[in-house]
């Protein structure tokens, strides 16, 4: 679910990630139309990190 926001509304799934910031940032790329593809790109990019970031510290703690 969370690929799918990614993909349609990037900035938003920063938000769903942790990374208002970023999430801001993203927002002011994807309002022109030529960064729509960038913020989708970064976005995809992020919250692949995120979910390798979250693998690793379940591994950690068991």
């Amino acid at each position: 679910m969370r690929l799918i926001l990614a993909l349609l509304l990037p900035w938003l799934q920063f938000f769903t990630i942790g990374r208002p910031f970023s999430g801001i940032i993203c927002l002011i790329l994807q309002l022109t139309l030529i960064g729509w593809i960038p913020a989708a790109i970064w976005s995809v990019y992020a919250l692949s990190q995120y979910e390798t970031d979250k693998k690793i510290r379940q591994s950690h703690g068991n």
